[in-house]
């Protein structure tokens, strides 16, 4: 046993700490050893898990829980980058969510990572063509989650969603890698035409509570939109804005904002 647990360490770090956070929160609240269990301990892999609980939530009278996870499956086995993306997005969670104390949590409790992953599924059946179905994982991940992204948007790594209430990602979104959001943030359009007409977010971007990001315009890398915001233009790189609509209040303050993920706005403007 603990030959085989060196070797899991050494071949997926991330899947070792939750399996072992597991056991540890398996005896130390000994009633929810069954959640736990068939959650993560049952499960060889982090693929194999994150199918389960997918399927756990999304499955309803018009389609099994055994159907949602052979989807899952067949998604994991064929694109390895879904789950890379996973072990990101939960490292990213556990590095900048300050009530995020294991790696258990996001995979057992946030319904931000959850609805990520679901989403990823949606967007692998989407690129495959199945795009019906692609809608489905839609429906039931904004009716269980209350996030609605639509499948065929493009979302990086390292995604860190805070609470996750009433997100809304549009069609023709692109979102980069490390970027992190909080509630109510929306990701929308302008108009009603069939093309590309949604915001473009760059890497390492913070975009606070309540921030409506409206039309085809670019977020540069490493930028913060400060919490209630409505922008409407483009935003430079490693800038701050705030306001509705939204204005240059100054720098991003840090190399990072997606990290460091502060929100003050201080009399200096950074």
């Amino acid at each position: 046993m603990a030959e085989t647990r060196a070797k899991l360490a050494k071949v997926d770090p991330v899947w070792d700490r939750i399996m072992r956070e597991a056991q540890d929160a398996v005896e130390a609240e000994p009633l929810l050893g069954g959640m736990v269990h068939y959650s993560i301990l049952h499960h060889p892999t982090i693929e194999r898990a994150l199918s389960y609980r997918i399927s756990l939530k999304l499955a309803n009278g018009e389609m099994s829980e055994q159907i949602i996870r052979e989807i899952c499956d067949e998604a994991y086995g064929a694109d390895p980058e879904l789950a890379s993306a996973a072990r990101a997005d939960i490292t990213a969670t556990y590095d900048r969510d300050p009530a995020c104390h294991r790696y258990l949590q996001p995979l057992l409790f946030f319904k931000g990572f959850q609805a990520i992953q679901a989403y990823r599924v949606a967007h692998w059946l989407w690129t495959q063509g199945r795009t019906d179905l692609a809608y489905f994982f839609q429906m039931r991940t904004s009716e269980m989650f209350g996030i609605d992204i639509h499948p065929a948007a493009r979302i990086g790594k390292g995604i860190m969603i805070d609470h996750a209430h009433a997100i809304v990602i549009g069609e023709t979104a692109v979102v980069g890698n490390n970027v992190s959001m909080l509630h109510s943030v929306t990701l929308g359009g302008t108009g009603k035409e069939d093309e590309d007409r949604h915001p473009k977010i760059g890497d390492g971007v913070l975009i606070g509570a309540g921030a409506k990001v409206l039309g085809n315009i670019k977020i540069g890398h490493c930028s913060r939109i400060a919490a209630g915001s409505v922008v409407l233009k483009e935003v430079p790189p490693c800038t701050t804005v705030a306001g509705v609509p939204a204005k240059i209040v100054g720098e991003a303050g840090c190399d990072q904002p997606s990290v460091e993920m502060d929100q003050i706005l201080r009399s200096e403007g950074l």
